[in-house]
Formats: structure tokens, C-alpha cells, sequence
């Protein structure tokens, strides 16, 4: 046995993997030019879509950092996944056919045709650095976590070990390659999920049993304005900001809509993943919460998921659930490093060289992430600094870098007005805000920060602080461009709703009646949990 696992472990680990690089190495033999290796030939359907871009975010930080917030404060962190359906509705039918008719490859490129190249270089480098403070860096501190608590291995050992694993498949295939490798983990990673809430809830004795050994307000979605991580005043005002910079506009995740056989597949392939969101509410926040139950002196946040596999499971599933675990984690880096080579590649490289070959191309897109998985193990270790609850550091970065750039998306499709100049000085205000506030609570938290009104700017609830910023850059955006000349028509053309330029032919009307009304019915089934958990 290494660390808690038994040979049945290693075996169920050992056909997991052959399983995903089998996966990999197909659509690797089958690579041909940039498109196909960024975008998957743009001829993926709907349920790998909605799946892609659930297994895209879910990754060990959820199941690591979900957990140890529903164990620290209850459901109340479930907000931001219930709130992810309607965000990723909003992806399918506001964002999405602005986004297909432009035929581009990135986020950047598309703000390049709406705005000017400057938006496209900043969001090209912005969305770089984000990936190393959030997705590669935290990723990697969810798995060590993981690994180490399990497998019993150091951190930096399990992070090459991770990082070189997930690096194989992705460098080789490309996005089909990790959209279809994410098909199969999804199924694990929920497969995993359901079995460890399921014999935790028989442990505790269900839900009766849970409420009786845990307080009240657990059960309560909607906390006090007061609150210091989740108050409702952010929730139902700071969080969407967020959530249409990281749904809408975030090569991450957008990539997987850009890759869609047409409009009908990328809408119900956001639908899909927006049902599937439901899902860690109950099999990621309520495994928190019923390690807290079970182990309440053991867990004291993050360590909250791994204690509850280790101690409830016995050999055999405890190998499912740890693949499933790494299938969210593996998931999340191949999307990561995808998205970074195809940013890179595309936005940075092919503008300064547009002559570039397709052959180029694609293995300038295999060889540039290396520095970025190094720069993010960097920034790891100061992780701590932030939050000492790690899905809460995630969603306080993410509030210091989303605003101006939801607001610039936002206006720029539903505005004609908004001009190059008011978004670029909205980005950079928005840079210099979001950066300041970071570094002073990366101070305060250290005990580094004295002076009393830097010391009040630091403590507010970040949600609170996305609110704030979102609201001055959208007024610099506004401003600077009523100020400034109108942007002219081709920066309009296709790209507002104004200048909607609507290909009636692109819709099945079957498919777009049967996706309006499964959009109804998710809307209510997220207002039903609402009322009953608050």
C-alpha cells in the first residue's frame, strides 16, 4: 500500500489513465492544421460541449475548496454554482451567436474587431496572468493537497507529476483531445462524487441526521450583508459580475462554444452544462458539510474532502473517487494549458508573424505553456496570503481582475456608443484598481499593512469590491467614449445588437423551441432550491 491506497486503488487508477491517454493519443494522429488543434474543426456537438465545459471548471479546487467552505460556513457557497446556470445562459443566448457569426478563435480577437488591437493585446496578457494566479497555480494546490493527503507525497512531487501527466495528452491532441477526454471524466469525476455523498449522508444518517449535528444557519443560502465571505448583497450583485467575465468572456471556457457545429449545438451544449452545475451543490458543498459532522475536530477547512475519502471508503471505491478527483483535476489543466497556447499562439505569435505556417502554428501552441506551469508553481506559496479557504481566494482574484473586462464585453455587444478609447481606459483602471487591492491584502493578511484606510480598502468583502470596481470602469468606459468620436460601422458590423446582422437559416426553429424550454425549467428548478434553502 502507498500512502491510503490499496492495489485495487492503483488498478482502478492505472485503467483510468490508459483509458484517457488512449483518448489523447487518437486525437492526436488526427491534428492537421491550427483549427483543428485549437478549435477541434469547430464540429463538436452539444452533449460534449455541455460536458467539456462542466469538467472546464470543475476541477480539484472544487472539490477540495468547495468542500472546505460548505465544512467553514454550509451551503452558503453553493451561490456560485446555482448562479453559473443562468451566467451560462446568458453565454448560449446573448453571448454566443455574436461570437459565431464573428468566426474568431479567441476572446481577444473578438474584442479586436469590436474595439482595437490594444483591447485585444491587453486581454490577451491579462487572461495569461489569471490563468497563472488562479486556474494553473490553484489547480496544483488542490492536487498536492490531494495527493498529499492520500498518497502521502510532497507537494512539488505531485504537481510535476500532474503537471507532466495532463501535459502528455493535451501538447499531443489539442482541444478535441481534451474536449473528448473531459466527456469521459465528467462521468467519472460525478460517478466518484455521488458515491462518496451518498455513503457519507448513510454515515451521518442522511439529512436528518446532518441537521441535527450541525448548526442552522448551514442550511441557509443567503447569509447576512454582513457576512465576511458570501453576504447576499454580494451574492445577488458582485458574484454575476464575475460570473459573466468567467462564463462569457474567458478563453477558458468560451473555447469550448467557439468549437460548436453551429449555434443550435453550442446553445444546448450550455444548457446542458448549466443542469449539470446543480450537481456540486449537493455531491462537492454537502461533502463539507458532512465532514464536519463526522470529523468536526479533524476538519478545519480544505483537508475536509480528503479526510471524508480517507476515512469512509474502503479499498476499491476509494480508487474510483480519487480518480474521479483527478479526472476534475486533469480536466481543468489540459483546458488551462489549451487555452494559454492557443492565446499565445494566435493573439501574441501569429500577430507578429501572420505569414507563420499552419505547421507553425501548431507547434508553437504544443511548446509555450512551460513557462506558465513554472511561473504558476511560483505563485503558489503565497496562495495562503489571500484566503485560508482556497475557492474563496479563487472567486476573490477573479473579483479583482473580471469588472472591466465584463464591463467592456458587456457595453460592447449591447451599445454602439462605447468606443477603443473608453475600453482601453477602462481596462487600465480597472488593472490598476484590481492590482492594488490585491496587493494589499496579499500586506494586510501578512501583517505588513499599518496605515488604517489602505487597511479598510483591503477588508472589503471582494464581492463588495467587484461591485465598486465594476461600477467605476463602466463609467470610465462610458465617459471616455461620449467624450471621444463613435466608433465607426465595421467595428459594429455583426458584433452589437444594433448591427445584429442575423442569419435567420443559422437556428433549427425544433431546436430552439426545445432549448427555450429547457432553459424555462432550469430557471425554476434554481428558484425551487433557492426557497428551500433559504
Amino acid at each position: 500500500m502507498t500512502g491510503y491506497l490499496g492495489t485495487f486503488d492503483l488498478i482502478t487508477i492505472i485503467i483510468y489513465f490508459i483509458i484517457i491517454f488512449s483518448i489523447g493519443y487518437y486525437f492526436a494522429r488526427k491534428e492537421k492544421t491550427s483549427k483543428d488543434y485549437f478549435l477541434a474543426g469547430r464540429n463538436v456537438g452539444w452533449i460534449a460541449i455541455g460536458a467539456s465545459l462542466f469538467a472546464t471548471n470543475i476541477s480539484s479546487e472544487h472539490f477540495i475548496g468547495l468542500a472546505g467552505s460548505g465544512a467553514s460556513s454550509g451551503f452558503a457557497v453553493g451561490q456560485f454554482e446555482l448562479l453559473a446556470c443562468f451566467i451560462l445562459m446568458l453565454l448560449g443566448w446573448v453571448f454566443a451567436p455574436f461570437y459565431l457569426r464573428s468566426s474568431v478563435f479567441t476572446m481577444p480577437e473578438f474584442l479586436e474587431k469590436r474595439y482595437s488591437p490594444a483591447t485585444r493585446v491587453y486581454l490577451s496578457w491579462i487572461s495569461i496572468v489569471g490563468y497563472i494566479l488562479t486556474k494553473i497555480s490553484i489547480s496544483l494546490f488542490a492536487g498536492a493537497i490531494l495527493l498529499r493527503e492520500v498518497v502521502g507525497w510532497d507537494f512539488y512531487t505531485s504537481a510535476i507529476v500532474l503537471v507532466i501527466a495532463t501535459g502528455i495528452y493535451t501538447i499531443a491532441g489539442g482541444l478535441a483531445a481534451v474536449i473528448y477526454t473531459e466527456v469521459v471524466q465528467t462521468f467519472v469525476l460525478i460517478f466518484g462524487a455521488v458515491l462518496l455523498t451518498v455513503l457519507g449522508l448513510n454515515e451521518v444518517g442522511w439529512f436528518t441526521g446532518l441537521s441535527e449535528r450541525l448548526p442552522a444557519d448551514y442550511f441557509d443560502m443567503f447569509k447576512a450583508a454582513s457576512h465576511p465571505d458570501f453576504p447576499w448583497t454580494g451574492i445577488i450583485f458582485g458574484a454575476p459580475i464575475l460570473g459573466i467575465w468567467y462564463w462569457c468572456t474567458d478563453q477558458f471556457i468560451v473555447q469550448r462554444v467557439l468549437s460548436a457545429k453551429n449555434l443550435d449545438h453550442a446553445q444546448r451544449g450550455t444548457i446542458l452544462a448549466g443542469y449539470l452545475k446543480i450537481l456540486p451543490l449537493f455531491i462537492l458543498v454537502l461533502p463539507g458539510m458532512i465532514a464536519k459532522a463526522l470529523y468536526p475536530t479533524e476538519v478545519t477547512g480544505d483537508n475536509a474532502y480528503p479526510i471524508l475519502l480517507t476515512n469512509l471508503l474502503p479499498e476499491g471505491l476509494r480508487g474510483i473517487v480519487i480518480a474521479g478527483l483527478l479526472a476534475a483535476l486533469m480536466s481543468s489543466l489540459s483546458a488551462v494549458f489549451n487555452s494559454c497556447s492557443t492565446l499565445i499562439t494566435v493573439d501574441l505569435y501569429k500577430r507578429k508573424r501572420p505569414d507563420a505556417s499552419e505547421k507553425t502554428l501548431v507547434r508553437i501552441g504544443r511548446y509555450s505553456t512551460a513557462l506558465l506551469v513554472v511561473l504558476g508553481l511560483l505563485w503558489v506559496p503565497l496562495i495562503k496570503h489571500v484566503s485560508g479557504q482556497m475557492f474563496v481566494y479563487l472567486q476573490s482574484v477573479q473579483a479583482y481582475i473580471s469588472p472591466p473586462i465584463a464591463a467592456i464585453f458587456i457595453f460592447g455587444i449591447t451599445w454602439q456608443r462605447v468606443n477603443a478609447k473608453g475600453a482601453l481606459a477602462s481596462l487600465i483602471t480597472g488593472f490598476v484598481l484590481g492590482m492594488s487591492r490585491l496587493v494589499l491584502e496579499i500586506l494586510n493578511k501578512s501583517g505588513n499593512l499599518h496605515f488604517a484606510p489602505l487597511q479598510y480598502i483591503a477588508e472589503i468583502n471582494f464581492l463588495h469590491f467587484a461591485i465598486i470596481l465594476f461600477a467605476i470602469c463602466s463609467s470610465v468606459l462610458i465617459a471616455v467614449s461620449l467624450a471621444t468620436a463613435p466608433p465607426t460601422y465595421d467595428k459594429l458590423r455583426g458584433i452589437t445588437f444594433a448591427y445584429p446582422e442575423r442569419d435567420e437559416a443559422e437556428s433549427n426553429p425544433i431546436w430552439k423551441r426545445t432549448n427555450i424550454i429547457f432553459s424555462v425549467l432550469l430557471v425554476l428548478i434554481v428558484f425551487a432550491l433557492w426557497l428551500e434553502f433559504s
